[in-house]
């Protein structure tokens, strides 16, 4: 796996942290304090000056789609289901009403398609076509309760995880996406089911999803309980 350390090459004033990271090594826990408040730093910026939940992603023609796509997964193999007929998705929390979605139910909810380019952390990009339910429907037949500020994204892959902030979940080009580039999700890009914005870096977009929290605490994530910024904007 590719270090994904290299986020911190990202992150304005990280000087030395950079550095270390780069080379594989994190300081330990000397340094770790470090790194996290530099996240701290760039999430506040990104989320309470730079975000607008109305500025939208660049759109493209399909006809510019990469040729190709990394695959990236955290499990020692790529995640597949057992009996994928048998898959659904919980949306669970702090709701009026709690669902449970194949993947019938999804794709007979409002679909939305774009093609956008995607921000890895990593420093490539790629431009792909997603298709998919926007979260926002999910959470008109949901309800969330006053209290919920946050959700929680889990997945089948080693129990990957990412929290996202309200706002954010709720943006029009934010869709659980059950298709790419006009067929269906493919294993090694998260299928049944993943979580796709284009205002987000990648690694926030969980794949292989299973459920959907509805909290009043900020959920951490699998790379953001590392240091990575939570926000993650772009």
């Amino acid at each position: 796996m590719t270090d994904r350390r290299a986020f911190l090459k990202l992150a304005a004033g990280a000087g030395t942290a950079s550095l270390v990271a780069a080379c594989g090594w994190d300081g330990g826990d000397a340094i770790r304090p470090k790194l996290l408040a530099v996240s701290r730093v760039n999430d506040w910026v990104g989320e309470k000056i730079l975000y607008s939940p109305t500025r939208l992603a660049r759109s493209y023609d399909p006809a510019r789609r990469s040729s190709s796509f990394p695959r990236y997964f955290v499990s020692p193999t790529m995640p597949m289901l057992p009996n994928p007929g048998a898959w659904r998705f919980n949306v669970d929390g702090l709701l009026q009403q709690s669902l449970v979605l194949t993947l019938d139910d999804l794709m007979r909810m409002p679909r939305v398609s774009y093609t956008v380019q995607h921000h890895c952390v990593e420093g490539w990009t790629a431009i792909a076509t997603w298709h998919g339910v926007p979260v926002s429907a999910i959470v008109e037949r949901c309800r969330p309760l006053r209290a919920a500020k946050y959700l929680n994204f889990v997945s089948f892959d080693s129990h990957y995880s990412n929290g996202w902030d309200m706002a954010s979940a709720l943006h029009p080009q934010t869709i659980l996406a059950y298709a790419m580039n006009d067929n269906p999700l493919a294993p090694g890009h998260g299928a049944p089911l993943r979580l796709y914005s284009p205002t987000k870096l990648g690694y926030k977009m969980t794949k292989y999803l299973l459920s959907m929290t509805f909290t009043d605490r900020r959920p951490g994530g699998y790379w953001e309980d590392q240091g990575y910024p939570w926000f993650a904007g772009i």
